[in-house]
């Protein structure tokens, strides 16, 4: 068996698995043979994220935990009961993330209207809450010198979208955090920790289903303009999503760190003309 792409037996910390794209990751590397403990606030959305990983794969392990990635005693309660578990962490992903209505500018509105503390709250939801888990989850790869820690960028990071200027620049920090911690933890594991991250581009999702589509599951004008600007037509969907982060997660990107791959059907390369 080629194990360059394996994954098998890899304990995976996933922030923000009860989501929809960090849930999807999470199924698809428990059908690798890893371990991911499912880390998230809403422990129900936890339980059928686990549910559906073992019913789909019935020899599979995972263990879903609740804590909030701001909360830093939390997530130290959750790392000492993961290494109790399991006696190491080889990998995190950082997938918690989100928005809010008073971070963004509505078309009626201009950024003058902007709510400064709703601003601070994406901003910490998204840095913050990426910054703070890789401390503590980090800590056990940094003591061990080796593992992979992959964040979550979003095409807004690099590109100047309408309306999301708080989410906009929470990801344009995480990938530059993830640039920074990519160099400092390479010289200071001599090669044996990657940091990268991953840059999905539109995909359906609970979060921005209403702001894409009518309820009658036609497009939006903003939704219309989005796939005019992906040259492959279509939103993306979430298993397209798997072979970027078990490439990050496994042998086959030892030599690679400080990247952001990027998954988004052509709209970063398209210059709309």
């Amino acid at each position: 068996m080629n194990s360059l792409f394996s994954v098998k037996g890899q304990v995976v910390v996933i922030t923000g698995a009860g989501g929809a794209l960090a849930g999807s990751v999470a199924r698809h590397l428990a059908a690798e043979g890893a371990i991911p403990v499912l880390l998230g606030r809403n422990l129900e959305k936890l339980e059928a994220v686990a549910s559906a990983i073992r019913s789909a794969t019935p020899e599979a392990v995972c263990l879903p935990l609740s804590a909030d990635v701001l909360d830093r005693q939390a997530l130290e309660s959750v790392r000492a009961r993961v290494l109790q578990e399991y006696g190491r962490i080889d990998a995190l992903i950082n997938g918690a993330g989100g928005n809010m209505p008073g971070a963004t500018i509505s078309p009626e509105k201009t950024f003058f209207d902007l709510d400064p503390a709703a601003f601070r709250e994406v901003l910490d939801l998204n840095l913050t809450g990426t910054v703070l888990p890789t401390m503590v989850f980090g800590e056990p790869m940094n003591a061990a010198s080796r593992g992979s820690i992959v964040n979550f960028s979003s095409v807004s990071a690099t590109r100047a979208l309408t309306r999301v200027i708080g989410y906009s620049a929470a990801k344009s920090g995480v990938e530059n955090f993830t640039r920074w911690l990519s160099v400092d933890l390479a010289k200071k594991s001599s090669g044996g920790i990657r940091v990268n991250a991953v840059m999905p581009g539109f995909f359906l999702g609970d979060q921005n289903r209403a702001l894409l589509t009518n309820s009658d599951g036609s497009l939006t004008d903003r939704g219309n303009t989005i796939i005019r600007q992906t040259p492959f037509g279509r939103f993306g969907e979430a298993a397209e999503l798997h072979g970027a982060f078990q490439y990050l997660l496994s042998p086959a990107s030892s030599f690679v760190t400080g990247t952001v791959v990027v998954v988004d059907g052509g709209f970063s390369a398209f210059s709309g003309v």
